[in-house]
């Protein structure tokens, strides 16, 4: 322990002697990392038992390079906003760095364009001019450029100025906001391009660097670590995020994230933020999936989505010892569109898909970004757990509209306890009513059961993916489990699983 902390003490007086680290000491180093980078930075040795260490990326090589590819965005267009709101009294147009919410849940993923005004509801509107800067960056020599979907939204003039004090008027080509990309044209040749990566080649933990017009300082870097890959955001999006703590604030929306390497591999799109600037957590859309709704764009002017047609919810301890899963991993499949290629395919309501095409799908959030990756006529290989063992399917993915693209994920409500439930057996015409074949009226919720959410009025469909016909059958079914079951329940049209605690 004495050599470890000596060592420690030497490499803290190294870092101290090459100007890395402030008289602050490591935290010093932890904010100012962006900055620091651009020193040269001599090799570390280490000594005794102490890790081998690496100098720190130089990214102005990087920056010099490709950084000339890296373009600012204006965009001026008109909102509708009610005649007492603070836009139409000449107050802020809603610079998103000065939003100062009551509800910090508001700001949950919020959308970071400087100055994009946002519609309010009243009895008397006008339209109000708004004006917005974004980032993008060039990915062919004769003008293709990329950026968030939202930078441009509404947008009735957009301009592009380059490096080189140029200014371009750009053409929307087209936008998806169900993955945030859009592509914009400007009349231009020998434009300097960004080279593009392979999001699948990134690490976690890797260096990154952003480029962009952080509220309207155009070129501005900033860099960081991948801290996260494949993360599934609460924003109605299929986008399996990269997760950065590189600073991010308005006006980087649509800017590249670059590599060691100088490749870009991610569209800055998003940040977690309670205060409306930069907090150490921000989202990029991976390159890959930009990409390709890039080339669909430019080729049909369109973007067309897969679809497989099913309901999806997380599967947590509860529901594993519910369905005697090893570990609680896969999407629980708590509806089956009729007719749909899920529905072909022969998925059932408490099937948990495991694999699509040998790719493991370990939270529910990964099998939309999964699918979102896939080109309508697609034929997949699900892998699915099926009361107790594995099941292999294969279904043909059909186009999906902006409603129904992504396989949308519901929330489990939490309960311990005995089951609690008054069942009775469904009558005919309200069998009818429900739209099902069998299934048991509650006509009580008590004790867990009514803590996990269940109420009287419910139809419980199954318990432990098997479908109930008989009260009997349930009782059978909670006395032979241990720790949870996992009831299907129908309110209205909806359809949810509910894990109850037993045990």
């Amino acid at each position: 322990m004495k050599s470890a902390a000596l060592n420690n003490t030497r490499l803290v007086a190294a870092l101290l002697a090459a100007g890395l680290i402030g008289g602050a000491g490591v935290g010093a180093f932890n904010a100012a990392h962006p900055s620091a980078i651009a020193a040269p930075t001599p090799a570390i040795v280490a000594s005794g038992n102490a890790a081998p260490s690496m100098a720190l990326p130089d990214f102005s090589q990087i920056t010099e390079r490709h950084g000339p590819a890296v373009v600012n965005i204006s965009v001026t267009g008109t909102t509708r906003v009610s005649s007492d709101s603070p836009q139409a009294q000449g107050g802020d147009e809603g610079d998103a760095s000065s939003s100062q919410p009551s509800d910090p849940m508001l700001e949950f993923f919020r959308r970071f364009q400087q100055g994009h005004g946002q519609g309010q509801s009243g009895r008397n509107q006008q339209e109000m001019p708004t004006r917005g800067q974004g980032s993008g960056f060039i990915v062919s020599a004769d003008g293709v450029i990329l950026t968030n979907a939202h930078v441009v939204r509404d947008a009735k003039e957009v301009t592009v100025k380059l490096t080189d004090r140029r200014e371009f008027r750009a053409k929307v080509l087209g936008a998806d906001t169900k993955t945030d990309v859009a592509v914009l044209k400007i009349e231009a040749k020998n434009l300097p391009v960004a080279t593009l990566g392979k999001t699948s080649e990134l690490k976690v933990g890797e260096w990154v660097l952003a480029i962009g017009s952080p509220f309207g300082f155009e070129n501005t870097v900033t860099a960081g670590v991948v801290s996260a890959k494949g993360r599934s955001l609460p924003d109605d999006s299929a986008v399996p995020f990269i997760q950065t703590d590189v600073a991010i604030n308005p006006g980087n929306s649509g800017g590249p994230l670059f590599n060691t390497r100088g490749e870009v591999v991610g569209i800055n799109s998003q940040i977690y933020t309670r205060s409306g600037g930069y907090q150490g957590v921000s989202f990029a859309i991976p390159i890959d999936v930009a990409n390709r709704i890039k080339n669909q764009i430019v080729a049909t002017g369109k973007v067309e989505h897969a679809r497989l047609g099913v309901a999806v919810q997380e599967v947590n301890q509860a529901f594993a010892d519910s369905f005697k899963l090893d570990k609680p991993e896969g999407a629980l499949v708590s509806m089956v569109e009729k007719g749909s290629p899920a529905d072909k395919a022969g998925l059932q309501s408490g099937d948990v898909i495991r694999q699509v095409n040998a790719q493991a799908i370990v939270s529910s959030g990964d099998l939309p970004a999964v699918i979102g990756l896939a080109s309508p006529g697609d034929t997949i290989k699900l892998s699915v757990w099926r009361q107790g063992s594995s099941k292999e399917l294969t279904a043909t993915l059909t186009n999906a509209d902006q409603k129904s693209a992504q396989a949308a994920a519901t929330k489990e409500a939490p309960g311990q306890g005995k089951l609690g439930l008054a069942l009775r057996p469904l009558q005919p015409d309200e069998k009818q009513e429900a739209g099902v074949d069998d299934g048991l009226l509650v006509q009580q919720a008590s004790g867990p059961a009514a803590m996990a959410g269940v109420q009287a009025g419910d139809v419980l469909l199954s318990i432990n993916g098997v479908p109930v016909k008989s009260i009997e059958q349930v009782r059978t079914v909670v006395a032979k489990s241990d720790k949870s079951v996992a009831l299907l329940i129908q309110r209205g049209d909806s359809k949810i699983f509910v894990p109850v605690n037993i045990g």
